[in-house]
Order: C-alpha cells, then structure tokens, then sequence
C-alpha cells in the first residue's frame, strides 16, 4: 500500500456531515461579526498560510495560531492535535509527524468507541461523535443533535467539520 501509516477505513465522508459551526464564543477569538460556518470558514481561511506548512498534518489548533509555546487548553492540551496531558501521555514535539500520528490515533479511537455505542448512527454521525469525544470523551456523548454540549466552546465537533470542510474544499 504505501504512503501514509494508518489502514484506510471507512469512517464517513467529512463533505456530508451537518454541521452549525462556529459559535459567537468561538468566532469572537479573531474578533469575527458572524458566527456558524460562515464563522468557522472565515477562521479556517485565515489560518490556512500557517496550515500549509502542515498541509500533511492536518491539526485542531489553528495551525498553532492558538497555542502558546505549544501548549492550548489552560495548558492541558499539547500540540497542534491538543493531545491532553491529563489523559495521555506526550509524544514528539508540538508540531511533529509523531505528534501528529499520536492525535490521529487517539482520533480513530474516539471514533470507534462511538460507533461501538451508536452502532445504528450513520458513519458521518460517528465521524461527528468521535470528533466530539475526541474533546470531551466519549461518555459526553450521549445524542447526535447535542454532542457538542460540554466540550470547548460548545460547538467543538460543530466547528471542526466546518473547518474541515472548507481545508477539504481547498485539496486538503
């Protein structure tokens, strides 16, 4: 097979997921007048200078723009993948390929325990509930339409698919 070190797997199609977006909360980090995906676009398209020197890590953390010496979170996420010290241990460096395969690993976990306890939920659900979980974890997920409640923001899993399906819109 070659290229990259995770098995391809059917998880859902990021394109097709429903998503709100950013929230006020969220959008006002850059000082934003709109909220939802119109929010969450404009935030993904002024982090993408930053993310194309990432363009092969893909990353939650703006880039970096919202870490502090590499460290997000009240200082309990590390990384661009906000891997959280508390829960895991830390591997690599704040913007390294092994940190990067560290929080896509804990990713597909997140994504798997979700679709062990919604086994009925379309794909493009449990990709939304493990991106959710991935936050929060997954015992904070309880319903689809109310998956973000609790996780930073409130609209964590919301904002990443929005985010992603515009970096996904420009050949991420």
């Amino acid at each position: 097979m070659g290229g990259s070190p995770f098995q391809v797997c059917s998880i859902g199609d990021i394109t097709k997921i429903d998503t709100s977006g950013a929230s006020e909360r969220t959008a006002r980090q850059d000082k934003l007048a709109v909220q939802g995906v119109d929010a969450s676009h404009n935030l993904a398209r002024i982090d993408s200078m930053r993310m194309k020197q990432y363009k092969d890590l893909i990353t939650r953390s703006r880039a970096g723009a919202a870490l502090d010496r590499g460290w997000g979170d009240k200082g309990n996420g590390f990384g661009l993948m906000q891997v959280d010290k508390r829960f895991h241990k830390i591997v690599g460096a704040w913007d390294s390929e092994e940190h990067v395969s560290q929080g896509t690993g804990i990713l597909i976990e997140f994504i798997h325990r979700i679709q062990a306890k919604f086994p009925s939920w379309p794909k493009e659900h449990q990709l939304k509930g493990g991106i959710s979980a991935y936050n929060a974890g997954d015992k904070n997920v309880r319903t689809y339409e109310h998956m973000d409640v609790g996780t930073t923001g409130d609209d964590y899993s919301n904002d990443v698919v929005a985010r992603a399906q515009w970096f996904k819109s420009q050949g991420y």
